[in-house]
Parts: C-alpha cells; structure tokens; sequence
C-alpha cells in the first residue's frame, strides 16, 4: 500500500478508536442543570429518580421517565410520579404532575477526542397532580418551561451551561404564581479515563440559580411578598457503564435574597438511574 494512504488508513483508525473511547461521555446531562444531550434515531432512555427537597417541610418524589429520539438531533419523552410531603403542617402523598419535554440539538461541533453542541428545550408541567388540593397555592393550568443548553464534552473535561424561564399559572383561588428564571453552570472532570467497557467516573461541580419574579398577592386577606434569589452549590457524581448511568448529588444554598417569610431550602438530593436502549 502507498506510504500516504497507510498513514491516512491508520489516522482513521486512531480517530475511530478515540471516539469509541470517548463514546460514554456523551451520553449524559449534568445532575440539577441540563445539557444538549440527546439520543440516537429510534433510541429510547428509561429513568428512575428520587428528589428531595428539605425547607420547613421535606418533599420527596419518585419519577419514572421515558424518552424517545425522533431524530439524531430530536428527543421527546414524558415523566409521571409520586409525591410524599412531611414536616410542618399535615402530611399528604399523591400522584406527580405529569410532564411532557422535548430537545433539538441544532448545532454541534465535533472535534478531536471532543464534542461541542447546542440545544433548545421545552417542558409542559401538566394540572394533574392527585395531591391534597389548597386553592390558596395549587396551580389552575400548565406550567411551561423554555431554555436553551449548551454543552463541551471531552475525554478528561466538561463544561455545561443553561438557562431556562419557567412560566407559571395562577392559583385555583386567582392568586400570582410568579414566574421563575433558572440558570446553571456546570464543570466536570474524568480524572481516569477509561474504555466502554469499563466504569466510568466524572465527577460535577454545578452553580445552580433560581431567580423568581417579584409579586405582592393577596392571600387570605393578607399582603404576601414573593419573589428573590437562590443560589445553590452542587456537586455531584454520573457513573456510567456501557449503556447504564447512576447520577446523584446533592444541592447546598450559599445565598439567598427571598422576600418576606419565605422559608429557604436546607438542601436538595436527587438520585437517578438511566437505561438507554
């Protein structure tokens, strides 16, 4: 064979085995924020999760999701659940809003031994919610929410960014529900790479915003001031082997500005297990 075409062959070679190597570093999001990531054409992810949230109250849900990839560069899937609350006031558990998502990677810049990529995302939070009703705070319609991710994903290191607006319905008794703004910046490091066919660690560090619109309603006869900033610090762990991935992590509050008696969260936890067919 020709000296030229023996190089180019073996360049080919060396390209296709990085990238089977690199292969499990795009397979997944960040733990709280969310990435570009999506599946393959016919591809299908099933999820379980467990997320807890611990204020005055601690609230725990259990959610089962599926995904679907319409295209090479479109997914779609939907979420139902389980919610528990305890703590201060009654204890109640019901059936989860339902959620319906959807993602379009519209750019992507594939490099040596790296991806780069970009996409748009959509979330309907469904009124369905089997929950014991209180007119005063329960939605009266969907919750929707937009955002736009960005994602660097390479054999050693990650980056991620997203913001997202959640638009969010009045009450049943036509008090403001105020709209939010979600922010995240992710970082994240393999610090021993490894094949497909062995595990994999990278471990994520993610500041994670939540900045809700001011609102003054008028609830039980009383004025209520809502609204400010939370800013939470998040690590957190994705281990993956071939095509199952376990997340978890947990959410600690550095700051908040939160308006009149609200109660900050102590923390946040999630853990989750992924399964792509």
């Amino acid at each position: 064979m020709h000296p030229r075409k023996l190089q180019l062959c073996g360049s080919l070679l060396l390209a296709t085995g990085i990238a089977a190597l690199i292969s499990p570093a795009y397979a997944h999001d960040p733990v709280f924020g969310i990435g570009p990531h999506v599946l393959f054409k016919d591809g299908v992810e099933l999820k379980l999760g467990a997320h807890v949230e611990k204020s005055d109250r601690r609230e725990t849900e259990y959610e089962f999701e599926f995904k679907y990839g319409i295209t090479g560069d479109w997914v779609a899937g939907a979420s139902v659940g389980d919610d528990r609350s305890t703590g201060k006031g009654p204890s109640d558990s019901g059936r989860a809003a339902t959620t319906l998502s959807t993602k379009y990677r519209f750019w992507r810049n594939d490099q040596f031994a790296a991806q780069e990529s970009a996409a748009l995302f959509g979330k309907v939070i469904l009124d369905d919610a089997d929950t014991p009703r209180n007119r005063v705070t329960e939605p009266d319609g969907n919750d929707y929410i937009l955002g736009l991710a960005y994602g660097y994903e390479g054999r050693k290191w990650y980056r991620w960014a997203s913001v997202r607006h959640r638009f969010n319905a009045d009450t049943r008794a036509n008090t403001e529900r105020p709209d939010v703004w979600l922010v995240d910046i992710v970082g994240g490091i393999r610090f021993f790479p490894t094949g497909y066919y062995e595990p994999d660690w990278v471990w994520m560090l993610e500041l994670n915003g939540e900045i809700v619109d001011s609102a003054n309603p008028l609830i039980n006869g009383n004025r209520v001031r809502l609204g400010g900033d939370s800013w939470f610090l998040s690590p957190g762990l994705m281990w993956t082997y071939r095509n199952i991935a376990i997340k978890t992590g947990v959410q600690l509050p550095v700051y908040d500005t939160l308006a009149g008696d609200q109660e900050p969260d102590d923390y946040r936890a999630v853990l989750e297990l992924e399964w792509h067919l």
